[in-house]
């Protein structure tokens, strides 16, 4: 049998008030930091209420009875919240607050041989869709409809895998020895491509099996994944142009095109 209602979990209170904090955190860190951008600031807010309604009672009993409710909470928590969060440059606004020696300390976290190979965009690609396709493709999700500590970690992957891959394609954020923006275009569309074929699978074989789902069901479930995914990764990838044109802009004026600035990352 599956677990109870999920939304009258009282681990929700304490997921709404972590995400409400780093919100405020950000605000404040924000408004002491002049001329930091509005829109980073309105992307990482917007983040933050995405992953408050993809949590919100109401869409977690919807994701609970209806596989087209997990779906849209998925693409909230695991690919539009993110790509939000990440072009909120948090990164960015924490070591421009810190202190010269942490600022320092945290440069050298970041390029760091674990956090480089956990970062690197293939990495990141299959944590992200690779966790889709385990969830999907096999009984894991009918599996976590069993076990409450399963769907909670399913729900945490979402994020975490989904802000890592946006972070490692197309994040603001300064990054020692960044994989070069060829590669990680290559990447995204690979991402693009699997994404899509997964979307196409659950559409024609009925996944994910071993649900209480109908098969109209599933299948308009896997259609708002197809599109909805197609989306988030457009965007994503209008977010990795971007990065491209401002590089080539200070290229054409002379300037540097390294995202470590001598204030980024102090010596």
């Amino acid at each position: 049998m599956a677990h109870s209602h999920p939304g009258s979990s009282p681990g929700l209170w304490l997921v709404w008030l972590l995400i409400t904090g780093a919100v405020l955190m950000y605000a404040l860190a924000a408004s002491r930091r002049g001329g930091w951008s509005v829109w980073r600031s309105a992307s990482f807010i917007g983040g933050g209420a995405l992953l408050v309604v993809g949590f919100s009672t109401p869409v977690m009993a919807w994701a609970h009875a209806d596989l087209r409710g997990h779906m849209a909470q998925h693409l909230l928590l695991g690919m539009f919240a993110p790509l939000l969060l990440v072009l909120g440059a948090p990164v960015t606004l924490l070591l421009g607050g810190l202190p010269a020696q942490a600022a320092r300390r945290l440069v050298r976290v970041l390029d760091s041989p674990p956090a480089r190979f956990l970062t690197h965009p293939v990495t990141a690609m299959a944590l992200n869709i690779g966790g889709m396709v385990a969830l999907y493709a096999t009984p894991l999700y009918a599996l976590s409809r069993e076990l409450p500590w399963l769907h909670v970690l399913v729900h945490y992957h979402f994020v975490a895998a989904g802000c890592l891959f946006a972070w490692s394609i197309a994040g603001p954020d300064p990054a020692p020895r960044r994989p070069s923006l060829g590669l990680r275009g290559i990447v995204l569309f690979a991402a693009l491509a699997i994404h899509g074929v997964l979307g196409k699978l659950m559409y024609a074989h009925g996944w994910p099996q071993g649900t209480p789902a109908s098969l109209e069901e599933i299948r308009s479930a896997a259609q708002w994944m197809y599109y909805g995914g197609d989306l988030a990764e457009m965007l994503l990838l209008a977010a990795l142009l971007s990065i491209w044109f401002r590089r080539e802009t200070r290229l054409a004026k002379g300037r540097p095109a390294s995202q470590l600035t001598a204030k980024q990352c102090p010596r």
